[in-house]
């Protein structure tokens, strides 16, 4: 897969709150961390799956859109910064929350991904329904 192939299968992931359309698009040994915390790193495309699996079937937040809006591509020809926004719903209150991935790709799979996403947003509004 392109670049901006694994870009659209990876937000229509999101889309879907698919973990198996996520993991698919990593190599075997793909590594996904979470930089601010929100969770620890999955390394391997297995790991990667069931993490997800975990994570999106406890979040309340019902995702409409994930918006892309911008690639930048890096002086590596590996690594793209993708911002994008997840727009959805936590109860019942609509909620946009922005992210960075930045995504090293090689050999049409990712092999490292970087998770920049204010996931505290969803918890805050979760906890004052």
């Amino acid at each position: 897969m392109s670049v901006e192939e694994i870009i659209t299968a990876y937000h229509a992931a999101m889309l879907h709150k698919s973990p198996d359309e996520l993991a698919d698009l990593y190599a075997e040994d793909g590594l996904h961390e979470f930089p601010f915390g929100a969770a620890p790193p999955f390394q391997g495309r297995e790991e990667v799956r069931r993490g997800y699996h975990a994570m999106w079937d406890a979040t309340p937040f019902e995702i409409d859109e994930v918006r892309r809006v911008a690639v930048h591509r890096t002086e590596d020809p590996e690594v793209v910064v993708v911002e994008q926004t997840v727009h959805g719903t936590v109860a019942g209150r609509h909620l946009s929350v922005p992210g960075l991935l930045v995504l090293r790709v090689r050999d049409g799979g990712i092999v490292h991904t970087r998770d920049y996403m204010d996931t505290s947003a969803i918890a805050r509004i979760h906890e004052a329904a």
